[in-house]
């Protein structure tokens, strides 16, 4: 699938760690009738990831509630486990940033978003975005030249979209 503005995002299952284990999130239900940021990262507590990319959406996500978004999702190739820590230790949870793990990348290789950098131990993991998704429809869409650059995907440069 390639994935544009326009497209319906495909049907996928993600996780997160809820009070009593782990908790399945059906994308498209979850989507029905709301207006969400999906943004992804290589991976948590990568250095960009975790210095740039989430900070620009826990210092924004106020100015994205006044613009009608219902929610910002941040999806990563990670398990459970460590997207609850990182959502913990950057402020993204407490800041109401929803952090749901694609562990197997099938949602990411779905969209065509998955890239591998094997010398730094990144497998099957997904490229730098943001989005913008109405309804379960992308209106906005901006993908990063390299996995190490926060430019066009961060916070600041999707909420000038709205």
């Amino acid at each position: 699938m390639t994935l544009d503005v326009g497209t319906k995002l495909p049907a996928a299952t993600l996780h997160r760690k809820g009070p009593d284990g782990l908790e399945a999130i059906a994308l498209a239900d979850r989507l029905a009738g709301r207006k969400a940021v999906i943004f992804a990262v290589p991976g948590a507590f990568t250095p960009t990831c975790d210095s740039a990319h989430m900070p620009s959406f826990v210092r924004t996500i106020d100015a994205f509630r006044a613009k009608g978004v219902d929610e910002i999702i941040c999806i990563s190739v990670n398990d459970i486990h460590v997207m609850d820590l990182w959502g913990q230790t950057t402020g993204a949870t407490d800041a109401g940033i929803t952090l749901l793990a694609d562990g197997d990348s099938t949602f990411t290789k779905a969209i065509g978003m998955a890239f591998s950098a094997p010398e730094a131990g990144l497998i099957d993991r997904s490229k730098r975005y943001a989005m913008i998704v109405d309804d379960g429809v992308v209106t906005a869409f901006n993908i990063e030249a390299s996995p190490g650059v926060c430019d066009v995907s961060a916070g600041e440069a999707l909420l000038e979209l709205l």
